[in-house]
C-alpha cells in the first residue's frame, strides 16, 4: 500500500511539474544566447509612416499606405538598418481581422523586400486615451505625438486593473494576441514579439493585463523571441515582471553616454545573462545622438532601435516638452506654446531622421550612420 501511495504522489507530482513548466514557456538563457549569436547585430529605428499620426492610421483599411512605407524603408535600408520596431492595435485587429492580418503579411513582404525583420509591439500605454477607428485627428501644430493613441484605451486598461473589465472585452485582447502570435509563429521574416510597451505609463497600474499578456503569449509559444522593456516602465512592479518573463532582457534609454553606460550596466546585471535590446534611444537634446551611442551599443552588442524615422504627422520631432504630460484619460494634449504660431521646425530636431522628401536632417549625422555600418 505504501508503495503504491508513493507511486501515485510521484506521478501527481511529475503532472504538477509537467502543468508548471507548460504555464511558462519563457526561454532558457542558454536559448536566449544561442537564437542571439545567430544573429547579425541589429540596427533600426521604430518606424511609422509619415502619413500616420498614429497605429491605427498606419493600419487600417481606410489609410492603409503601402507605396509610402515602401518608400520610407527604402531610406532606411541606405542606411544600413536592417530591422524597424512597429507597434500594431487592438482596435484594428477587433474590426478588421481579417485585412489586418492580410496587412501585416504584406508589410512583411516589403520588409523582407529592404533587408528588415520588424520587432512587434503589441500593447501601449504612452500618450492618449480613447483610440477610435475611421479618421483620425489632425496633428496639433509643434506638439510631439499629439495623435498617439494608447491600445488598449486607457479606461479598458483601468477596468482590467479594478477587475470590471468585461469578459467579453477580455476575450478580444486574448484573441487579438493569440490569434497574431498564432498566424505569424513561425515566420522567419519577424525578428520578434514586444508585449506591452512601458505599462504605467499612462498613471495606470497595468498589472492584470500584463501578466495576463505574459500568459496568453506563452499559451502560443512562437518560435521568435518575447520580450517586453524594463527601463521604461513607470511601475516597479512591472519592470520585475518584464525583466524576470523576457526571452531577451530590453530597455529604454534616452539619455547621453554616461547615462546610457549607466543603463547598460544595471541591464547587464538585471539580465541574469540574457542578450540585450535597447528598443527605444536618440533624443538629440539630452545627449542621445547616433554618434554617441551607436558605438556603446556595437562594443556592448546590444540590437538598438532609434526613435522616428521620417518627420511627419507624429511630430517627434519636437521634444515631449512641447505638450502636457500624458496621463490618465487625457484625449488631446495642451500644448505648451501657440500651435497657431508653432514654427515649421523646432531649434534642434528631438528625434527622426529624414525630411519628407528623403532629404537627411543632418547630413553628417546620415553620413556617419553609413559609414558606421557598413564597417561593422
Amino acid at each position: 500500500m505504501t508503495k503504491k501511495i508513493t507511486a501515485i504522489t510521484l506521478l501527481s507530482l511529475m503532472v504538477f511539474c509537467f502543468a508548471a513548466e507548460a504555464g511558462n514557456s519563457q526561454w532558457s538563457v542558454e536559448k536566449a544566447k544561442q537564437w542571439y549569436s545567430k544573429q547579425p547585430w541589429m540596427v533600426g529605428c521604430n518606424f511609422l509612416p509619415s502619413t500616420a499620426i498614429n497605429q491605427i492610421e498606419m493600419w487600417q483599411e481606410l489609410t492603409w499606405d503601402p507605396e509610402t512605407i515602401d518608400k520610407e524603408l527604402r531610406w532606411a535600408q541606405e542606411l544600413g538598418f536592417n530591422t524597424v520596431r512597429v507597434y500594431l492595435h487592438d482596435l484594428v485587429y477587433e474590426h478588421e481581422k481579417e485585412g489586418f492580418i492580410k496587412r501585416i503579411d504584406e508589410f512583411l513582404d516589403i520588409c523582407q523586400k529592404h533587408g528588415m525583420r520588424p520587432l512587434f509591439v503589441f500593447f501601449d500605454d504612452c500618450h492618449w486615451a480613447w483610440p477610435h477607428m475611421g479618421v483620425q485627428p489632425k496633428p496639433v501644430p509643434g506638439v510631439h505625438n499629439s495623435g498617439w493613441k494608447h491600445s488598449p484605451g486607457w479606461f479598458t486598461t483601468k477596468a482590467y486593473e479594478k477587475g470590471t473589465v468585461s469578459k467579453t472585452e477580455k476575450k478580444k485582447l486574448e484573441d487579438y494576441i493569440k490569434t497574431i502570435l498564432t498566424e505569424f509563429s513561425d515566420d522567419k521574416r519577424i525578428l520578434g514579439w514586444d508585449l506591452y510597451n512601458e505599462p504605467g505609463r499612462s498613471g495606470n497600474k497595468p498589472i492584470k493585463l500584463l501578466k495576463d499578456t505574459w500568459q496568453w503569449a506563452w499559451d502560443v509559444r512562437p518560435s521568435q523571441p518575447l520580450t517586453a522593456c524594463v527601463n521604461g516602465c513607470s511601475n516597479d512592479q512591472a519592470k520585475r515582471i518584464n525583466a524576470k518573463n523576457s526571452d531577451i532582457y530590453s530597455f529604454h534609454s534616452y539619455h547621453n553616454p554616461k547615462g546610457t553606460q549607466k543603463q547598460i550596466e544595471f541591464a547587464k546585471k538585471d539580465s541574469s545573462g540574457r542578450p540585450i535590446f535597447c528598443t527605444e534611444y536618440m533624443a538629440r537634446t539630452k545627449g542621445s545622438t547616433f554618434q554617441n551611442c551607436l558605438p556603446v551599443f556595437k562594443e556592448e552588442k546590444i540590437s538598438c532601435w532609434n526613435w522616428g524615422l521620417v518627420d511627419g504627422k507624429s511630430g517627434t520631432k519636437w521634444p515631449w516638452s512641447s505638450r502636457t504630460r500624458d496621463r490618465g484619460g487625457q484625449i488631446r494634449p495642451v500644448p505648451s506654446s501657440d500651435p497657431d504660431n508653432a514654427p515649421s521646425d523646432p531649434p534642434v530636431w528631438f528625434h527622426d531622421i529624414f525630411r519628407k522628401d528623403g532629404t537627411p536632417y543632418r547630413q553628417a549625422e546620415v553620413d556617419f550612420i553609413k559609414k558606421f555600418l557598413k564597417a561593422d
